[in-house]
Protein backbone atom coordinates (compact mmCIF):
# COMPACT_ATOMS: atom_id res chain seq x y z
CA UNK A 1 0.00 0.00 0.00
CA UNK A 2 1.42 3.59 -0.84
CA UNK A 3 1.00 6.60 0.99
CA UNK A 4 0.74 9.94 -1.13
CA UNK A 5 2.11 12.97 1.01
CA UNK A 6 1.64 16.14 -0.50
CA UNK A 7 4.20 19.40 -0.25
CA UNK A 8 4.34 22.77 -1.55
CA UNK A 9 6.95 23.65 -3.52
CA UNK A 10 7.47 27.03 -4.45
CA UNK A 11 9.52 28.70 -7.07
CA UNK A 12 10.32 31.80 -8.87
CA UNK A 13 8.30 30.35 -11.84
CA UNK A 14 4.75 29.42 -10.20
CA UNK A 15 4.52 33.02 -8.62
CA UNK A 16 5.38 36.00 -11.05
CA UNK A 17 3.50 38.26 -9.15
CA UNK A 18 4.55 37.32 -5.38
CA UNK A 19 1.83 34.60 -4.33
CA UNK A 20 1.85 31.41 -5.37
CA UNK A 21 -1.23 29.51 -7.02
CA UNK A 22 -3.83 27.39 -5.54
CA UNK A 23 -4.21 25.38 -8.51
CA UNK A 24 -0.67 24.80 -8.66
CA UNK A 25 -0.42 22.76 -5.43
CA UNK A 26 -3.55 20.66 -6.62
CA UNK A 27 -2.13 19.81 -9.74
CA UNK A 28 1.01 18.86 -8.18
CA UNK A 29 -1.15 16.25 -5.45
CA UNK A 30 -2.52 14.54 -8.74
CA UNK A 31 0.67 14.37 -10.44
CA UNK A 32 2.09 12.35 -7.53
CA UNK A 33 -0.98 10.64 -6.89
CA UNK A 34 -1.14 9.41 -10.18
CA UNK A 35 2.68 8.49 -10.24
CA UNK A 36 2.35 6.46 -6.95
CA UNK A 37 -0.65 4.50 -7.42
CA UNK A 38 0.47 3.12 -11.19
CA UNK A 39 3.70 2.64 -10.07
CA UNK A 40 4.66 -0.74 -12.30
CA UNK A 41 7.16 -1.83 -9.59
CA UNK A 42 5.29 -4.11 -7.04
CA UNK A 43 7.74 -5.63 -4.39
CA UNK A 44 5.04 -7.55 -2.91
CA UNK A 45 5.38 -9.98 -6.47
CA UNK A 46 9.15 -10.47 -6.09
CA UNK A 47 9.49 -11.53 -2.25
CA UNK A 48 10.76 -15.23 -2.73
CA UNK A 49 9.55 -17.54 0.41
CA UNK A 50 11.35 -19.80 -0.40
CA UNK A 51 12.47 -22.71 -2.88
CA UNK A 52 10.17 -23.31 -5.26
CA UNK A 53 8.83 -26.33 -7.56
CA UNK A 54 11.90 -26.31 -9.87
CA UNK A 55 14.62 -26.67 -7.44
CA UNK A 56 12.56 -29.77 -5.24
CA UNK A 57 12.03 -31.39 -9.05
CA UNK A 58 15.71 -30.71 -9.12
CA UNK A 59 17.14 -32.23 -5.85
CA UNK A 60 14.22 -35.10 -6.06
CA UNK A 61 15.55 -36.03 -9.37
CA UNK A 62 19.41 -36.22 -8.44
CA UNK A 63 18.55 -37.83 -5.45
CA UNK A 64 16.65 -40.73 -7.27
CA UNK A 65 19.72 -40.85 -9.36
CA UNK A 66 22.49 -41.26 -6.17
CA UNK A 67 20.64 -43.55 -4.45
CA UNK A 68 20.23 -46.32 -7.48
Amino acid sequence: MATVTSTSLSSPADSRDGRSRPLNGLIAFWRQFFIRAFDPYRPELHYMRGPGPACRAKLTASSHRHSA
